[in-house]
């Protein structure tokens, strides 16, 4: 059914009443399940055979939606106080805070999400932010100054920005621009690289152009003269540039050997600007940190004893300490190395958990980092690596339900259809609370070049905790993290040997005592939607239902419809439709050509503005199901992309989850 925003006495009556029910908890959601009142949808929702949520349900799950994740996004360039993103209402937005533990001064306040800010130098006067429009990933970027009211914008509207850099003094930035709503096999984009002052965007220069969309991670030398760049083919091949802001003339730092192909990432030049600090998996299965020297083009493998891959890097003001961040099987760990002798100094003890955007303050002492758990959200961390005293600046404010009590995640490993062991993550209900064998819900990862790290499941904890349900996050072939032999063994023609890793899944499910084999569902977001899809058509007699989150289901169609600056690069992970055979081949495995096959219940969720995975591709697997008779729901939000970015939103498609599981993992 399609919701109608009509305005009854009713429904005006309605909003008040679930504020009531998240308020008051349990008693209040018995009295609106005997008066059978419902939660109204967001405006922007349009189902199809979704049942309107009941209140109480609303109601008792409110407190696994308050969650509030925390993430830095820049320090000040001379005080000890940074930026960053929460969020705010609806969305997340930008806040200041001036010290540990401080009081958060709200900056942003727009119905769209803001998640990236940082003070504009020398004086941090004002800061630069960009934001998107209903998820269209059309990002344009603003300047505001502390206290004013308007937002000044720096980049032109209609044209995606990216690349975005600025100099140590704040007097020139750099960005790149690709056009948008092009679509077509044959349409071919160029990246357009500008400069300007912040202060007088209007004073914008174009620098230069390239070929396809593929330009990312520009940084400035220490003399603002020169930028280093990455040119991106795929997740296995990238290219180091530098570019001559005076000259306009670029040159390629890293060439193809003809023997591997090479990934490179997270360059930035040395203090002396002699050289780049790189990540790379240049001569090795794994990405490790290596110094290029600029005139001899030598590169020096700094981390060739850690056998991980290298996740984030980070170079000191003044240029004597990197921060880098080892992934070591999914897990994070902070390191920190002299750049004089490149020897590892001892490390600050941090909480266990997830580590993300390291970023050094000026004062080349202080390092900033937010870390996750899966007993806690995300939250702002610091070290002081002179003395290695950890300071927390920010703590989640105390809510009803007790995150240090939700289940910790356990390593798992499989043996799949060739012998190779696959891993993930599993989530195992609390077995004092919900004994016998416990039904699965299998969540897969989108990229497919990604990796799940055991962070804050937030929400998803209702699963484990109030339904019983366990959850695994598996990492399939394809995944990242596990070296760049294991990253290629699903493309192309390989597709469907991350499809069989699933299968195999399900026969390590049926071994364990408290899993229970009978009941799995799975699910996934982007490309893990299209696993979820590819699942119901090859294993559909071994689940019992699946979840589609903006996923693919057909592969030519996708690739005729996604953003023209995305095509060229997907086409290298997934095949090009234009090849005869490989065409013949995503046909032969799509989702939507197999659609016969879906026996079992399907949740289908999509942002109408996706400019990655376009609408149509849902619009088309739930219709081809539908005739199947079998059941289909289907949620479209009219003001998302790629994922419900609002609280609103997301909080009604997870109720709208929690019915589906109920009715059809559970079977209640």
């Amino acid at each position: 059914m399609t919701y109608q925003r009509r305005s009854t006495p009713l429904m005006r009556f309605l909003p008040l009443l679930a504020a009531c029910l998240v308020t008051f908890g349990g008693a209040a959601a018995n009295i609106a399940s005997a008066q059978d009142a419902v939660l109204p949808p967001p405006a922007a929702l349009v189902m199809e055979n979704v049942p309107a949520v009941p209140a109480s349900l609303a109601a008792q799950v409110a407190k696994y939606t308050e969650f509030k994740p925390t993430s830095f996004t820049g320090w000040h360039p001379t005080k000890m106080e940074m930026l960053l993103s929460r969020r705010h209402k609806n969305t997340p937005q930008i806040y200041r805070l001036t010290k540990p533990g401080g009081q958060m001064e709200l900056l942003t306040d727009y119905s769209e999400p803001v998640r990236r800010a940082s003070y504009l130098a020398p004086e941090g006067k004002s800061y630069v932010f960009g934001k998107d429009t209903g998820g269209n990933e059309v990002v344009r970027m603003y300047r505001r100054e502390f206290g004013a009211a308007d937002a000044i914008p720096l980049t032109p509207e209609g044209l995606r920005v990216g690349g975005v850099a600025v100099t140590k003094n704040g007097n020139q930035m750099v960005y790149t621009t690709v056009p948008v709503n092009r679509q077509g096999s044959a349409d071919k984009i160029n990246t357009t690289l500008w400069i300007t002052d912040p202060l007088k965007p209007e004073a914008v220069k174009k620098l230069a152009e390239f070929e396809g969309g593929g330009w990312f991670g520009f940084n400035f030398s220490p003399n603002n003269k020169q930028l280093v760049y990455q040119e991106y083919v795929s997740a296995n091949e990238s290219y180091l540039w530098l570019f001559d802001i005076a000259t306009a003339k670029s040159r390629r730092l890293t060439e193809k050997d003809g023997k591997e192909t090479v990934a490179y990432s997270g360059a930035q030049f040395s203090q002396d600007g002699n050289g780049v600090y790189t990540i790379t998996d240049r001569g090795s299965e794994f990405q490790r940190l290596n110094y290029i020297d600029l005139a001899t083009g030598k590169h020096t493998v700094l981390t060739g004893d850690i056998h991980w891959d290298i996740q984030s890097v980070d170079l000191s003001d003044d240029g004597k300490m990197i921060a880098f961040v080892a992934n070591e099987d999914g897990n994070n760990v902070l390191r920190l190395m002299r750049t004089s002798d490149h020897k590892l100094t001892p490390s600050p003890k941090l909480p266990l958990g997830t580590i993300s955007g390291v970023d050094w303050h000026r004062d080349s002492t202080h390092l900033a980092m937010n870390v996750t758990s899966a007993t806690s959200p995300s939250e702002i961390y610091s070290v002081n690596i002179k003395t290695n005293e950890v300071t927390r600046w920010t703590t989640h404010e105390v809510m009803q339900v007790d995150a240090a009590k939700f289940v910790e995640p356990e390593l798992i490993r499989w043996k799949s259809f060739d012998g190779r062991m696959i891993s993930g993550f599993l989530y195992r209900a609390p077995a004092g609370k919900f004994p016998g064998k416990r039904p699965v819900l299998v969540n897969i990862h989108g990229g497919p070049e990604a990796q799940f790290q055991p962070g804050f499941m937030g929400r998803n904890n209702y699963f484990t905790d109030e339904m019983g349900i366990s959850l695994i996050y598996p990492n399939v072939r394809g995944s990242s993290g596990y070296g760049k032999s294991f990253l290629k063994l699903d493309n192309g023609m390989l597709r469907e040997d991350s499809v069989k890793d699933i299968g195999a899944l399900f026969d390590w499910i049926a071994t364990q005592k408290d899993l229970d084999a009978s009941k799995i569902a799975v699910t996934g977001g982007s490309y893990g939607g299209y696993m979820s899809l590819a699942v119901s058509t090859n294993y559909s007699d071994r689940i019992a239902a699946a979840i589609d989150i903006v996923g693919i289901s057909n592969f030519v169609t996708f690739l005729e419809k996604t953003e023209s600056y995305r095509r060229d690069l997907r086409r290298v992970e997934y095949g090009d439709e234009r090849d005869p055979e490989m065409r013949k081949f995503m046909e032969k495995i799509a989702p939507l050509n197999n659609a016969y096959k879906i026996k079992k219940p399907l949740f289908v969720v999509q942002g109408k503005n996706d400019p990655r995975v376009p609408y149509q591709e849902a619009d088309q697997i739930v219709a081809t199901v539908k005739k199947n008779g079998t059941p289909v729901w289907y949620m479209t939000a009219l003001d998302e992309g790629h994922g419900f970015a609002k609280k609103a939103n997301a909080d009604y498609q997870f109720f709208s989850t929690i019915t589906f599981l109920s009715k059809y993992l559970l079977g209640k």
